[in-house]
């Protein structure tokens, strides 16, 4: 399991006081690719993404993000699951994944992309959203 806290700023609502659910789709994406990641040592292109919101995520308020590999079908296909939470403990929204993994040929110049600064925004993720494995 893969878990990170953030605190959403204003910059990221859609209505007046609610974080935009494609920001929470995000970062639900991005920690259940980590914990793919983390599990399997093997990076992944998200297949497919189903998210349930069930209750408005405030900015301005810490919330916790987790991720965790459900099942590895023969380093095929990884089915991946996640939650944000608020600060006590309130499901804001949960998602499941199907995440396939990146061809081994292909991962090499992925790396040297990311190390070389990637997009402007996953570096943003990476310097705000610090995944940590548990």
């Amino acid at each position: 399991m893969v878990r990170t806290r953030f605190t959403p700023s204003e910059a990221v609502v859609g209505f007046k006081g609610v974080v935009h659910g494609g920001i929470l789709s995000t970062i639900l994406d991005e920690v259940m690719v980590w914990a793919c990641g983390v599990q399997t040592k093997r990076f992944a292109y998200c297949a497919e993404l189903n998210v349930r919101f069930h209750s408005p995520a405030r900015p301005g308020a810490e919330l916790l993000a987790t991720g965790k590999l459900v099942e590895n079908r023969r380093n095929k296909i990884f089915n991946a699951s996640g939650e944000i939470r608020s600060a006590d403990d309130q499901l804001l929204a949960a998602a499941t994944g199907k995440y396939i993994p990146i061809p081994e040929s292909d991962e090499a110049s992925l790396l040297a992309e990311l190390e070389e600064g990637g997009s402007e925004l996953f570096q943003r993720i990476l310097r705000e959203l610090p995944v940590q494995p548990q």
